[in-house]
């Protein structure tokens, strides 16, 4: 029996971590049928059904989990190397993966990337957009970005922000039409424009004074998972939202958002990139470091 090479490998690899196949050939830059065909001759090969196919799951057989679970170190080692051959090279090139969630792809990164990709035109950014907790790990990114209470103690951290401080903002437009809340429970009687998230959970309205932090539920006529959707809406006048001020500010400086409820600002930690102690720092993602923390601002 021929043996399987490293492209059959990593592509089964990719699909039984992935559990789909359109999100494998995405990532690894390939048709959905040819990966398709991939994984069916190397089954073929083998002798033995590695995943269970549905026309809605995928997911690896006893077999196939084995084969992942004696692969994935190997693989991670075969990345390592090449991404150690790639520290010859005059500049860092080669492929980043991130998660991050909106907010941070909105403003941390947006104003930045173009800048970045200038800089070193051979890195190419694969940026997944998700409000999700994601294991870099598992899931194979590089790095993620998330709040400084969200990343996990075995990763190595680096502040991109200072404290958030969260507030409630409103147009003008809409303050004429309505009175400015005076304490938080006063929202009750307000139009909230509410964030929904993964699986269909809305973000609550969190305050805090004197220590004490409180939970107010608040309803709206707009609901939405777009974080820039929303915020228009707001400039637009249609209703309240609660947001860290520093994402805001401009707005605020132009006039075009009033904070309200400053005595009862929610401050948490910054946000922060984070990677696995795991492996070698490689060039491409060394780059992205060192550019961040250079354009980080004061106080971060």
């Amino acid at each position: 029996m021929q043996r399987p090479g490293l492209r059959e490998m990593t592509a089964f690899a990719a699909v039984a971590e992935r559990r789909s196949f359109a999100k494998a050939a995405l990532e690894l830059g390939v048709s959905r049928s040819a990966l398709s065909e991939t994984i069916q001759a190397l089954e073929e090969r083998l002798g033995v059904r590695l995943l269970n196919r549905t026309t809605r799951s995928v997911a690896p057989t006893a077999a196939g989990e084995r084969l992942l679970e004696r692969m994935q170190p190997l693989l991670a080692d075969f990345s390592a190397a090449i991404d150690d051959i790639g520290a010859f090279r005059d500049r860092p090139a080669g492929r980043l993966r991130l998660t991050v969630p909106p907010p941070a792809a909105r403003w941390v990164l947006a104003p930045l990337i173009a800048r970045f990709l200038r800089q070193y035109p051979e890195i190419q950014i694969e940026i997944s957009v998700d409000p999700a907790l994601v294991d870099i790990v598992a899931e194979r990114f590089d790095a993620g970005i998330r709040g400084g209470e969200r990343v996990a103690r075995d990763m190595i951290g680096m502040r991109l922000t200072g404290d958030l401080r969260v507030l409630v903002f409103a147009a003008p437009s809409y303050l004429a039409r309505r009175p400015a809340p005076a304490t938080p429970h006063d929202l009750k009687a307000h139009d909230c424009i509410r964030i929904q998230v993964g699986g269909g959970r809305l973000l609550p309205w969190m305050f805090e004074r004197k220590g004490k932090r409180l939970e107010v539920a608040v309803e709206g006529t707009l609901v939405t998972n777009d974080l820039d959707f929303a915020l228009q809406a707001a400039l637009q006048g249609i209703g309240l939202i609660q947001l860290p001020d520093d994402q805001v500010a401009p707005y605020v400086e132009a006039g075009q958002l009033v904070p309200l409820l400053e005595d009862w600002a929610l401050r948490g930690g910054g946000l922060y990139l984070y990677h696995s102690s795991r492996r070698q720092v490689p060039p491409a993602l060394k780059a992205l470091i060192d550019f961040l923390r250079s354009h980080r601002p004061r106080g971060a």
